[in-house]
């Protein structure tokens, strides 16, 4: 038996979330590697699962938790072996698959990846998939040209788990970064990850013109709607925006002159089926390049039972930074 969140609908189709314990032979059937679960993390869409807030989870009942590390308990896969160290991203798990918001999972081989020497279970959580999409952004950001010289770079949803990582990785490469938050009460958070200039998101949230003023070299938006239409606008001539959230919504009501006029690029960017060696590469550069000390700032660590008390806290833009969840506790 193990302990685990378990969603379910009630009879009035809503979505309910509860601490319960399962016995092993509930585990799907369809994984070829069992896991112990050490440490999970509560990102905005297992928010979204657990408040039933959109249709993510397509399978019921559903364990959900789209991240997890540990160790590995049994494998048939030639890959792995019990006490190898894993991390998991995305894939669908905690939404097709049962996750890793419990103390046990039963995963496919293939949709893990190699932990890398030195990270523990619980740092790996604390950077979980906010912060490996944040470096798929500032990689992208490299891949297409723009350096420490070419200006600013704009992180929308900053306090966020993705914006918090993405000033941290930035700023310790050395860009010069301007964080967009609506929390500006957060600055001194902010600066102290490596934000040189804070500005109220107000700035970027209503509609605005086709083109604008040119300001970013980059731009890590994880916001989407409005916000990216704006930070697109307002991107310098070459620049490149890479988009990877939807807080705001999932509507983009731009125009297409800043692509014609200015020639700026428009990255997505996926973490939940990037390839096995983009996925590596980012975790390999996280595991060396991320301020071990700015993680620190950035994770708050809890337990399974409070993953779904925050969840609507998560949602609402309430929560600073990371949730780590250790299954143990």
């Amino acid at each position: 038996m193990f302990t685990a969140i378990l969603l379910d609908k009630n009879d009035e189709g809503a979505t309910t979330a509860q601490l319960t314990e399962i016995d092993d032979a509930q585990l799907p059937l369809d994984g070829d590697v069992t896991v112990r679960v050490d440490f999970s993390t509560v990102n905005y869409k297992d928010g979204l699962a657990i408040t039933g807030k959109a249709p993510v989870v397509r399978s019921w009942p559903m364990v959900p938790g789209i991240d997890g590390a540990g160790e590995v308990i049994a494998s048939a896969h030639p890959d792995w072996k019990a006490g190898d160290a894993f991390i998991l991203n995305g894939w669908g798990v905690g939404e097709t698959h049962w996750g890793c918001l419990a103390q046990r999972a039963r995963l496919k081989g293939g949709w893990l990846i190699p932990r890398p020497p030195g990270m523990s279970a619980r740092t790996a959580m604390a950077i979980g998939t906010a912060g490996y999409t944040a470096m798929l952004c500032a990689m992208a950001l490299q891949e297409q040209g723009v350096d420490q010289r070419s200006g600013d770079i704009l992180v929308t949803g900053a306090s966020g788990g993705v914006g918090s990582i993405a000033i941290a990785i930035l700023a310790g490469w050395g860009y010069r970064v301007v964080a967009s938050t609506g929390k500006l009460a957060e600055a001194d958070y902010l600066t102290s990850l490596g934000a040189a200039e804070v500005i109220d998101r107000a700035a970027l949230s209503a509609p605005g013109k086709p083109l604008q003023k040119e300001r970013w070299a980059g731009v890590v938006d994880s916001v989407g709607s409005q916000t990216l239409a704006n930070a697109v606008a307002q991107t310098r001539y070459g620049g490149t925006v890479t988009a990877c959230g939807l807080a705001q919504g999932m509507d983009f009501p731009a125009s297409v002159a800043p692509f014609i006029l200015r020639g700026v690029r428009l990255i997505g960017i996926d973490s939940v089926m990037a390839p096995l060696p983009k996925r590596v590469a980012a975790w390999e550069r996280l595991a060396s390049e991320l301020d071990p000390s700015k993680l620190a700032t950035i994770t708050r660590e809890i337990g399974l039972a409070e993953a779904i008390s925050l969840a609507p806290e998560l949602l609402a833009g309430k929560v600073r930074g990371r949730l780590v969840v250790n299954t143990h506790a």
